[in-house]
């Protein structure tokens, strides 16, 4: 995907989340460090041009709640969760960046459960490559992607320095 394929996808699903809560009513956007939070700010953004008005949008570190940590070499490195709003009686739409295997998004919700309540967690990925090992699925896609378990999708965007894009490559050992 180059620049204008993520941005026509950031904006279909802009909608679809609208379209599916009827609005931007109790609507509230979590954002997965470091991409799932560029790409929720860049939905927030989009949203509050279609509805006129600023929906909270926040980031998420699920660091602490990953099932591989005890795997990783070396200490985890924290980012900061920001979230400045309450999330309790709120539609929540998670977003991440690439959904794959599912543990993601399985730690981000044990984190986000800690801050409250939500009314309802949805789950918004710019790419669902496939492979879930969890029986999680995205509520909105960007793009579904079929890969092969020796392929990686990498994700760049303009917020990192990089180019928007989003490409196929070999898988690093």
């Amino acid at each position: 995907m180059d620049a204008s394929a993520i941005d026509r996808a950031l904006t279909r699903m802009a909608h679809e989340i609208l379209e599916k809560g009827n609005g931007a009513e109790k609507l509230a956007l979590v954002g997965i460090r470091t991409g799932g939070a560029h790409l929720a700010q860049r939905l927030g953004d989009k949203i509050a041009q279609i509805e006129k008005k600023k929906i909270p949008c926040g980031s998420l570190d699920i660091t602490l709640y990953r099932d591989d940590l005890a795997l990783k070499k070396g200490r985890p490195v924290l980012r900061a969760t920001q979230i400045d709003f309450d999330v309790n009686g709120l539609r929540i739409v998670l977003v991440d960046d690439v959904l794959y295997t599912g543990r993601t998004v399985r730690a981000a919700l044990d984190a986000l459960m800690d801050l409250g309540r939500p009314k309802c967690i949805q789950l918004a990925v710019l790419v669902d490559r496939g492979h879930r090992e969890l029986p999680i699925r995205a509520d909105y896609v960007g793009r579904n992607q079929p890969t092969a378990p020796t392929e990686a999708v990498k994700l760049s965007l303009q917020e990192e320095g990089g180019p928007d894009e989003v490409r196929l490559l070999p898988r690093e050992e």
